[in-house]
């Protein structure tokens, strides 16, 4: 009999006060929940919870039984947490990630994790699309705020900057626009999520407020590498992550826009994208995949908020 899961399925009964919740919660039927319910009064011999079709509430022996119980799944996670952050960080770490990210940041710093834990041998699936970290092997993914979703569980780990964009030539045939309501009268180079066939939008915070730019969408992709081609080539307005803009920005193929605004303080800027580790479950951070967040956390965090240089991340091999 599996006592764990009873208990588990009790407590969740009594903290969300109904079967039904509990069930929610669980991923079970109410059915299959109440079933666990009478199995554990059976195997105890007492009643637990005195039910009805309209209420339910502990008994006397449930109250007592529950003050007993309730703190056995958070100890055994806790205990199982513990252990896992002691053992050597070894074995297989799959990681998932957006396509960009992959490939300018991660895969540059693949080389120094590799120095500091040799005993981790990394698969690395760089893809725009969502993955099931459950069926597909994932210990760990890597998103933005966009992809996330409340099966997973969140760390942010980095706030990275957009910057706009263009190629000098685009600037001298259609000028140069000065503040983001000039964006709508412009070619605007948009990027579209592959998963659900949304815009990204072009989201900046003015005194607080965030604000989407009204965009003239001139073209649309759903890979970066392909509108950042195509703003080097002076088909439009880009709005590129640090880590792909700064190399074009260095060599002179796009110039950064609005940096008047940018530089007046806190009244203007533009929305960060906020990087976050992901797991399926708090046990799923063992002591290979907290190397792995703590690695990156530092890497991103020790080049600032303002970019990633590609230089920078050659350096080590954020």
């Amino acid at each position: 009999m599996d006592m764990l899961g009873l208990i588990s399925n009790f407590i969740r009964v009594v903290e969300n006060g109904s079967i039904a919740a509990a069930a929610r919660m669980k991923g079970m039927s109410p059915a299959a929940v109440s079933q666990s319910l009478s199995r554990l009064e059976t195997h105890l011999g007492v009643r637990l919870l005195s039910r009805t079709t309209r209420s339910m509430t502990l008994t006397e022996s449930g109250k007592r039984y529950f003050e007993k119980v309730r703190h056995i799944p958070r100890d055994i996670e806790l205990a199982s947490h513990s252990a896992a952050l002691e053992a050597k960080p070894q074995g297989p770490l799959c990681i998932a990630t957006t396509a960009a990210f992959g490939r300018y940041v991660i895969a540059p710093l693949m080389p120094a994790f590799n120095n500091a834990f040799p005993d981790i041998d990394i698969e690395l699936m760089s893809t725009d699309r969502n993955v099931d970290h459950r069926l597909e092997g994932v210990d760990v993914s890597i998103r933005i705020e966009a992809q996330l979703n409340d099966q997973l569980i969140a760390r942010k780990i980095a706030s990275l900057p957009f910057v706009f964009c263009a190629a000098p030539a685009y600037l001298d045939r259609a000028g140069t626009p000065l503040s983001p309501e000039e964006l709508s009268h412009h070619a605007c180079l948009v990027f579209r999520y592959p998963t659900d066939g949304r815009f990204l939008p072009w989201k900046f915070i003015v005194k607080g407020q965030s604000i989407s730019a009204k965009l003239n969408p001139r073209f649309i992709s759903d890979d970066i590498d392909i509108i950042a081609n195509i703003a080097v080539n002076g088909g439009g307005i880009a709005r590129l992550a640090s880590f792909v803009a700064q190399p074009l920005i260095a060599s002179g193929q796009l110039i950064p826009l609005f940096e008047s605004l940018l530089n007046e303080g806190n009244d203007f800027i533009s929305s960060p994208m906020n990087i976050y580790a992901c797991v399926n479950e708090r046990s799923a951070l063992n002591s290979k995949v907290t190397a792995f967040i703590t690695f990156l956390e530092t890497a991103l965090g020790s080049k600032g908020d303002a970019h990633l240089k590609t230089s920078a991340l050659t350096s080590q091999a954020n």
